[in-house]
């Protein structure tokens, strides 16, 4: 037995637990990091094209919350989002607005691209990836409603209603 295991001990510590790992963010946590990406683009003097992708993003992250619940807090969907409104956002943004706003809006720095340009590139990856996992969250609700009206005609038989299909009566 080590000295610090003996010490450990006496004072009723457990070094086998190790550190507390956190709990991951609430939606209000996460709805507060997309205020703060508002205002650091408000306070930056964000161009244009720069404020409606991200509020493009931030209204899919916003739609997509109640949704996650769905789709489950241990999956890849659920951390994309998560860290997209507290991490990757915020990190992309704040990149961009350190630079003097001229130098960043006219200055190569990737081949032919700006800084701006490759801010827009980085906006357009994540709001894409947004749109994905929105969709793949209503798509895991419309399942749910197709297998109910599966079950319900099984169980009852046709809708008695009138007949929706297009096309000349028959």
């Amino acid at each position: 037995m080590s000295l610090k295991s003996w010490l450990s001990r006496l004072r009723g510590e457990d070094e086998a637990a190790g550190p507390a790992i956190p709990s991951p963010p609430t939606e209000q946590e996460i709805l507060a990091a997309l205020d703060r990406v508002h205002a650091m683009l408000a306070e930056g003097n964000a161009p244009p094209i720069i404020t409606s992708r991200v509020a493009r993003i931030a209204r899919t992250i916003r739609d997509t919350l109640p949704q996650l619940r769905h789709l489950g807090a241990g999956t890849i969907e659920s951390y994309s989002v998560m860290a997209t409104a507290t991490d990757y956002l915020p990190e992309a943004v704040g990149g961009y607005l350190r630079l003097p706003r001229e130098w960043a809006d006219t200055r190569p720095i990737d081949g032919y691209k700006t800084s701006l340009m490759v801010l827009v590139d980085q906006l357009e990856l994540l709001a894409s990836t947004m749109d994905k996992i929105l969709d793949a969250a209503n798509r895991a609700d419309a399942q749910a409603l197709i297998a109910h009206g599966m079950f319900l005609q099984a169980k009852f038989g046709t809708p008695a209603g009138p007949d929706l299909t297009l096309g000349p009566p028959s």
